[in-house]
């Protein structure tokens, strides 16, 4: 069986082409880069709008299939930006109904969750899913995965870009704080914000914002944001392995590119005989391809959507679906 997936939750507009095998066949996305501050919803759906067309068949093109080789459409139903979201069911509907293929939504959280299980990698891992929306901790019990700690107030690539914008280091700022970060050396005084199993970031950045204001060295404050802040999300990793009883740990969300995040999780699960896996760098960050597996997994467990079905869910969590795939 072969699904055609499309993403588009917030800044990323994605499609993807893979097999029932896990054989992925193309993919291609594009991101909406905003001129000036963040993301405006409205304008990141203008961008995915004017794009998902030229994707979608630039994928079936290199994959060089037809049309009516596929056999599934997949889209994220959620969560995710409003607008943004809307967009991409749309172009899944018109898809479906042009086509006559059954269409599905799925979670985006649970998606990057199977693209790191993927051809069997991880068999039961917990995810530390970090992104620019998203901060959770997830694992697998009992038919539905289970969030053991999240955020309780921003996810944490929203903070680094935030920081971004206030720093002058523009929009995306991820990269830009990690390569400073190399740079720096002198560990500033930041709230370290665990609360049980959750963590918290907005105190964070209003410290990041006194210490700017001061005249700190921006490569010591980049160092010391990405050391307080990994520190806190490999802290209640190690806790929620040892509550799950897992050992392996799949790492997922663009902030999981960052190489000191992954540095810090590999050296707590090496001390508790735990493997970290992580996806291929592309697939980390939102896309296609993920969203097309996750389908082909639903679809094959018995799952199916009617158009009503497919109304978008922008709070859809990661602990309402049901997975009926393991």
């Amino acid at each position: 069986m072969l699904c055609l997936g499309i993403e588009g939750t917030a800044h990323t507009v994605g499609v993807g082409l893979v097999d029932s095998s896990g054989r992925v066949l193309s993919d291609a996305s594009d991101m909406h880069r905003p001129a000036k501050g963040g993301i405006h919803p409205r304008e990141a759906a203008n961008h995915h709008s004017e794009l998902v067309a030229g994707l979608i068949d630039r994928v079936v093109s290199v994959a060089g299939i037809g049309y009516g080789d596929i056999d599934l459409i997949a889209f994220s139903q959620g969560p995710g930006l409003g607008p943004c979201l809307r967009t991409v069911a749309t172009a899944a509907r018109a898809l479906s109904i042009s086509l006559s293929r059954p269409l599905i939504g799925v979670n985006h959280c649970v998606a990057h969750i199977e693209i790191g299980r993927m051809g069997n990698r991880a068999s039961d891992p917990l995810m530390l899913y970090a992104s620019g929306g998203n901060t959770q901790v997830i694992a697998y019990s009992r038919g539905r995965y289970r969030v053991f700690g999240e955020t309780m107030d921003i996810g944490v690539g929203n903070m680094i870009d935030k920081f971004g914008i206030m720093a002058g280091l523009g929009f995306y700022a991820g990269p830009a704080v990690e390569k400073l970060a190399s740079q720096g050396h002198e560990l500033l005084d930041l709230p370290y914000s665990v609360k049980g199993m959750d963590v918290s970031f907005s105190g964070i950045l209003t410290a990041a914002r006194h210490h700017l204001k001061k005249g700190c060295r921006l490569e010591d404050l980049c160092f010391s944001l990405q050391e307080t802040v990994f520190a806190m999300l490999t802290e209640v990793t190690e806790r929620a392995l040892a509550q799950a009883d897992k050992n392996e740990v799949v790492l997922a969300g663009g902030v999981a590119r960052n190489r000191r995040l992954s540095e810090m999780v590999n050296i707590m699960a090496e001390g508790r005989g735990a493997k970290v896996y992580e996806p291929p760098f592309r697939y980390l960050v939102d896309n296609g391809v993920m969203i097309a597996w996750n389908g082909l997994l639903a679809y094959g467990s018995g799952q199916r959507m009617s158009i009503v079905d497919t109304v978008i869910n922008q709070r859809y969590r990661t602990d309402q679906v049901d997975v009926t795939w393991r």
